[in-house]
């Protein structure tokens, strides 16, 4: 008996697994940090907005996110009708590859880098050649020799997730002069909110510079929109022409979009957060460092934390945590099986977390 088939690959795609949501027990707290989500929430000024248009959901959407794409250029100083809005940055990943892939081309991204470009690349026909990272950073050198006259793409997260690493601009800019013309670069800057180092830059000074570059942004991390799922991509018109011609025309909510707009205005709320975050992601650094574990040098608003092999596990530490309700990220999947991630939480949640490491340390 004959049925549909998948095209092929489809089936050769490991499916994205999210961060595990703890399950409630009466009388137990539990704090969830294995998303990467904000402890703050949105904006007030956003949940407000959504709440106004809450009155018309039986209107269509205006299909091209314009006056999100005003407020995006407003804020980065940008052309709107560069600019593209999606559900999440994923979809407009998605739509790149479906874009510029297709059966027997390449796209290549770093050992550790976010799940969602494998499974793009390959729903797509196309190859996923994986290059190997050094010190958990992205090696340019490494990507440059991976490419073949097949590579149409080059994934590149800065900051990157899971590890929390990122490139100096003036090795992105050599990644960009070292590539062929003809091999896009998507440089996601879900996290760049977070940085504060002087070398780094998200990417649009190389946007509107190259005709073979884009950025792409994530109103799910430090706007704290992640339900409403909405991104954006900067990009070169002819670029921001193709993928608009298979974007579906109203793939962006009015409520997500004016959300966002009100979002991406309160820069007040984004300070705060920003501050918040570099002020407990040094202080989890140092403190979980304290306790022998060794944590990889973040600029997002995570913490890479290293298990033995042997002995004080991950998997135990995992299960150790789980059972006084913080839930931490295991990274198997991520080809990193002896390390957790720990989304930066409220300060009685990070508090909480460093306490259970210091008594599973001194279990024996």
């Amino acid at each position: 008996m004959s049925r549909p088939v998948p095209n092929p690959g489809i089936l050769d795609i490991a499916p994205y697994t999210p961060g595990k949501s703890p399950v409630p027990e009466p009388g137990r707290k539990v704090f969830k940090l294995s998303a990467n989500e904000t402890p703050f929430g949105p904006s007030p000024k956003a949940i407000e907005a959504f709440k106004h248009v809450a009155e018309h959901l039986e209107d269509y959407p205006e299909g091209t996110s314009r006056v999100l794409r005003q407020a995006i250029g407003r804020a980065f100083g940008l052309d709107p009708d560069r600019i593209i809005c999606g559900a999440g940055s994923d979809e407009i990943l998605n739509l790149l590859a479906h874009t510029y892939l297709s059966q027997g081309d390449e796209a290549i991204s770093t050992a550790h880098g976010f799940l969602v470009y494998p499974i793009a690349t390959m729903a797509n026909g196309a190859r996923n050649v994986v290059v190997a990272e050094s010190n958990f950073t992205a090696d340019v050198d490494g990507i440059l020799k991976a490419v073949t006259p097949r590579t149409k793409l080059v994934w590149l997260a800065n900051p990157n997730n899971p590890t929390g690493t990122y490139l100096p601009f003036d090795e992105v800019k050599r990644l960009r002069a070292g590539l062929p013309s003809h091999v896009l670069l998507v440089l996601d800057a879900a996290y760049s909110d977070y940085v504060s180092r002087n070398d780094y830059e998200m990417g649009i000074e190389l946007v509107a510079t190259t005709e073979n570059t884009v950025v792409t942004h994530t109103f799910s991390k430090i706007h704290g929109l992640a339900a409403l799922r909405i991104g954006w991509m900067f990009g070169p018109a002819h670029i921001i022409d193709a993928v608009n011609r298979i974007r579906g025309p109203f793939n962006v909510s009015t409520p997500a979009m004016y959300a966002a707009v009100a979002a991406i205005e309160d820069a007040a709320h984004l300070q705060m957060s920003k501050q918040f975050t570099e002020t407990w992601r040094n202080w989890l650094t140092e403190e979980i460092g304290k306790l022998g574990l060794e944590v990889t040098p973040s600029v997002a608003n995570f913490v890479l934390i290293h298990f033995p092999e042997k002995g004080k596990t991950s998997d135990e530490a995992d299960a150790y945590l789980t059972k006084r309700g913080l839930v931490l990220r295991g990274l198997k999947n991520y080809g990193l099986p002896h390390c957790l991630r720990m989304t930066i939480g409220t300060e009685e949640a990070n508090r909480l977390v460093v306490g259970a490491l210091r008594d599973f340390m001194a279990t024996k």
